[in-house]
């Protein structure tokens, strides 16, 4: 997790979108893919440009594990897919998050999607306020 917060803090500046930082490891621990927020396109989220460059089908991902400083979003207007679309198009069994998306932007329901999906969350709230103060202007 600290990874992906420290991922975060590598995107561009928004004043409409918060910094996130994702990493897809697998069950040993190895990096397979990582992302942040902005990273290739102004609307680019980071659990996005992470599976970007992991094929769907790719056996490594039925034991991966998806690290992101947010929860993964479940709405969005700038692309077809939301975040827990994608992550549910994708075997991973397993997402850690460091805090759950505010109602800032919109009202996020990522983890509960991914639960009643069957995939195993877990809120990882040790490092929740790094994530957050990653976004403090966009909070403050």
């Amino acid at each position: 997790m600290r990874a992906a917060v420290a991922l975060s803090r590598r995107c561009p500046p928004s004043t409409t979108a918060f910094s996130v930082g994702a990493i897809v490891v697998d069950a040993w621990g190895a990096v397979l893919a990582e992302g942040y927020s902005r990273r290739d396109d102004p609307l680019d989220h980071a659990e996005e440009t992470a599976l970007r460059s992991l094929a769907p089908e790719d056996p490594r991902l039925v034991s991966a594990t998806l690290y992101s400083s947010l929860e993964p979003c479940t709405e969005r207007t700038s692309r077809p897919s939301t975040c827990t679309d994608l992550i549910l198009a994708t075997p991973i069994p397993r997402v850690v998050i460091a805090w759950r998306e505010p109602e800032l932007f919109v009202d996020a329901e990522g983890v509960e999607r991914l639960r009643r999906a069957g995939r195993t969350v877990v809120e990882d709230t040790a490092l929740a306020e790094e994530a957050r103060a990653v976004n403090a202007d966009l909070l403050d």
